[in-house]
């Protein structure tokens, strides 16, 4: 087990998890949008960002990619972090203006409007491609993927039709943090067809 401390609390954990991992075995709350514990994280939302003391400097890093080493300090609530989490909500607020969940955590925080221009007001999907990798990933079946580049990236499906692929688990809707999959599932998925008695 390696010792270091989160908030100045010592906290041990196995040398093989990350930051985030270690924060919630030791009931240690870090704020997540993109992360869920059944597949491997992706770093997108940036949102579990931390602040990392090694001797006489310090960074900020995503706890849900970064390993954890022995001696460290790992500060959740910094004047750093929050700074750098208010930013990464004023755009998430700008990039999915519609979604209640981003705007409660964002209110949370205090921010209630953003300066980046808002493209789509009815727009809820923050790209986070969580739904993604559950349906790759969990279900096993890549129904739905990432389809563009850089600002014109979207979740859908290949050529734009229905996904004959899909299963209806619903496991896509239940992990987007945002709420918008819940309006996109007829759109992704194929006919679903009634099982035969």
């Amino acid at each position: 087990m390696l010792k270091f401390k989160i908030n100045e609390k010592e906290v041990e954990a196995l040398p093989e998890w990350t930051v985030l991992e270690a924060a919630r075995e030791h009931g240690i709350h870090i704020p997540t949008l993109c992360y869920h514990e059944a597949v491997e994280p992706s770093g997108g939302c940036r949102l579990c960002v931390v602040e990392v003391v090694e001797g006489n400097w310090s960074k900020v890093v995503i706890s849900c990619m970064y390993p954890v080493k022995e001696g460290m300090t790992v500060l959740t609530d910094s004047d750093r972090v929050k700074n750098v989490r208010r930013w990464i909500l004023e755009m998430l607020l700008a990039e999915c203006p519609a979604s209640q969940q981003i705007r409660d955590l964002a209110a949370e925080y205090g921010v209630t409007t953003s300066r980046f221009s808002i493209e789509n007001p009815q727009e809820q999907c923050m790209v986070c491609g969580l739904c993604v990798r559950v349906c790759r990933e969990v279900v096993g079946v890549s129904a739905i993927t990432t389809v563009g580049r850089g600002v014109h990236k979207v979740i859908g499906t290949p050529f734009g039709k229905p996904s004959e692929a899909c299963v209806a688990c619903g496991s896509c809707v239940t992990v987007c943090p945002t709420g918008a999959m819940q309006t996109r599932l007829n759109a992704v998925r194929g006919s679903v067809e009634s099982p035969q008695s």
